[in-house]
Formats: C-alpha cells, sequence, structure tokens
C-alpha cells in the first residue's frame, strides 16, 4: 500500500464515525487491514489461495477482496470505526481498547486469532539487560505508543516490578515505527532507538546480525505462558448484514491455519511471494516451526491482559470471559 492510501485512510477516519459507519455492508465486500509479520501469515495464505472468494463462493456469494496494509493499532482501529475496512488486524491490546470504547455502541468484538508467537523486546544498548535498567536516554521502538499489544504487555510487566501504579513508567520513552524501520534501526545501531519490542521475523533479523542485540522481555514470561498476540476483529453491523462474507472470512482462516501447520516450507514461500520480504527464507522457517509458535485460530490466554486492563483503569468494562469480546463462533468458543 503506498503512502498516499494510508494517509487517505487516515484523513478518512476522522469523518468516519459521523458517514462511514451509517453505510450498509454488501455481501461480498471485505477488506482487511493488516500489519507487518509473519504474524499475519495466515492472512497470506488466504490471499495467496484466494480461499476468501473460494468459501464465500461455495456460499453463493461473489466476494470482492482488498488487502490494506497499515502500521499500529490506532491507525488500524480509526479505519475500522470509519467504516474504510470491514476486518481488522491488530495486537490483542488495540481489540481491548476498542472493544471498551465501543461497547452498547458498534460492539466491535474478536473474529479469530492468528496464532500464538513471542514476542520480543530487544535491545542493543549493552546496558540494558532487563526492563529496569531502561534510562530517560532510551528509545523503544513500537508500533502505537500506549496501546499497541507491546506496550500493553509491556505496561504488565512494569506493573510486577514496580505495582499497578506505575504500569505505564515506560510509555514516556516509547515511539511509534513500523517494524521494518524499527528492526533496521536496531540492526545499524547509532540512532536514538535503543529497543524495539517487535514480532517475528523482525525480532529474529535483530537477534541474528546484531552481535549486541539481546532479549530483554518475552511476552510469554510476562502473560504467564502461551498467548495470541495479534487478532482479528470487526463490527457487529458487518457480522450481521454480511454473514455469509462473514463465515467465509473465517472458513478462509481455518483452512489457512491447517494449511500452514502441515506445509511449513510452502508457507515460508507464500509469505515471501506475497509480501515481497527479503528475509532469508531459512529464518523464517526456523520461526514456523518453533514449538512455542502455534498457527490456530482459537484465541489464547487473552483474558488476563484485559482483567488486567482494566484493573489498572485503561478500560472501563471488565471482561468476564472470552465471549464478551469475540463473537460466538463455534472455532473459537475454545478460547482463553
Amino acid at each position: 500500500m503506498n503512502i498516499f492510501r494510508r494517509k487517505s485512510i487516515a484523513l478518512v477516519a476522522g469523518l468516519g464515525l459521523a458517514f462511514g459507519s451509517l453505510a450498509a455492508h454488501a455481501e461480498g465486500q471485505i477488506r482487511i487491514a493488516q500489519q507487518f509479520g509473519i504474524v499475519y501469515l495466515l492472512l497470506n495464505v488466504a490471499e495467496d489461495q484466494k480461499l476468501i472468494e473460494k468459501h464465500a463462493k461455495a456460499a453463493g456469494v461473489d466476494a470482492k477482496v482488498e488487502w490494506v496494509k497499515l502500521s499500529g493499532g490506532s491507525a488500524v482501529n480509526d479505519a475500522l470505526l470509519s467504516g474504510n475496512i470491514e476486518i481488522a488486524g491488530a495486537g490483542v491490546g488495540p481489540l481491548f481498547t476498542i472493544w471498551d470504547r465501543t461497547k452498547g455502541k458498534q460492539n466491535v468484538k474478536g473474529v479469530a486469532s492468528l496464532g500464538n508467537f513471542p514476542y520480543y523486546l530487544v535491545s542493543n544498548n549493552p546496558n540494558v539487560k532487563t526492563i529496569a535498567d531502561f534510562t530517560d536516554r532510551d528509545r523503544i521502538a513500537l508500533p502505537a505508543v500506549g496501546v499497541s499489544v507491546q506496550s500493553r504487555v509491556l505496561q504488565v510487566a512494569s506493573a510486577k516490578l514496580w505495582g499497578d501504579k506505575e504500569f505505564n513508567k515506560l510509555d514516556k520513552i516509547q515511539v511509534a515505527l513500523p517494524h521494518p524501520d524499527a528492526a533496521a534501526a536496531i540492526i545499524k545501531g547509532g540512532t536514538e532507538i535503543s529497543a524495539h519490542f517487535g514480532n517475528p521475523p523482525f525480532q529474529e533479523q535483530e537477534l541474528a546480525e546484531n552481535p549486541n542485540a539481546r532479549i530483554v522481555l518475552n511476552s510469554y514470561d510476562a502473560l504467564g505462558g502461551p498467548a495470541s498476540a495479534t487478532v482479528l476483529y470487526a463490527t457487529e453491523k458487518f457480522r450481521n448484514e454480511s454473514p455469509k462474507t462473514y463465515k467465509a472470512f473465517v472458513d478462509a482462516l481455518d483452512e489457512a491455519a491447517q494449511f500452514v501447520t502441515a506445509n511449513p516450507e510452502k508457507a515460508a514461500d507464500t509469505y515471501l511471494r506475497v509480501t515481497g520480504a527479503k528475509t532469508d527464507r531459512a529464518l523464517l522457517l526456523k520461526i514456523i516451526k518453533n514449538p512455542e509458535v502455534q498457527f490456530k485460530i482459537a484465541p489464547q490466554n487473552t483474558l488476563g491482559l484485559g482483567e488486567f486492563l482494566h484493573r489498572v483503569g485503561a478500560i472501563k468494562n471488565k471482561p468476564a470471559s472470552v465471549k464478551d469480546y469475540f463473537f460466538d463462533d463455534a472455532r473459537t468458543a475454545s478460547g482463553s
């Protein structure tokens, strides 16, 4: 997606609450926002194999699928509420934010997970070995300050170290930066960016290409085990007005998850082909085959983050179960 398109979505977003959200959703129209990284592999496979079109056609719908590239949960949420996209792809942190703000209104909820991935906070500052070592001279790059899943996980870790009142202690040294740019800064060094809370494959590239780079925090450690970090969500209006298209999307995602699990080599090739990334293929395979990574659409270990965000006052509504912030679907009902 070019810069002009990205700016256009941002400009229209402000008007969308008044106008865009009023438009009816026609069956077959689906615009999907994704960001950067192999965490979006299921979407890459669905796009490459035209799985949404396939399942929609089986339901008698001629699907028109558009893929939009954005960076940061805030931009994705704006695009969703403005009516510029039907499916939002972002971290579980932005999902909780938009679920909380639209409860009783647009009623945005999760559609599916994109799988479980450990996210690493990587630093090239030799003085930083834990998050307690960061100073005001450091800058931590991540997709969106305060609301991205990376920022929220860092808040969880901060609360454990300094107490709930200091949960956002490190927000002030965070800067919003797309993962590719942040990774380049960590690998090259010599910039104000001394840390990057990223996702695969960028975090693995940093560790492989800069001998000074080290893991400061693993999201699994902060969250108490494997967890869905990146999810897909939509408005209740879209789900109700385009039920066949919605189901075709979930069916496609489920098929993509099965494909990736059974065909890691082909999945790696798909990622390189669809994204145009220059990532080392062997590194991609290592990530896909990592036993800590699971490709499945049922969310896992997300409720705890929602409870934390409510406890520290980041969201007003307290989620009691996954059913509160995920749409009812047999394939995600077993989530946590």
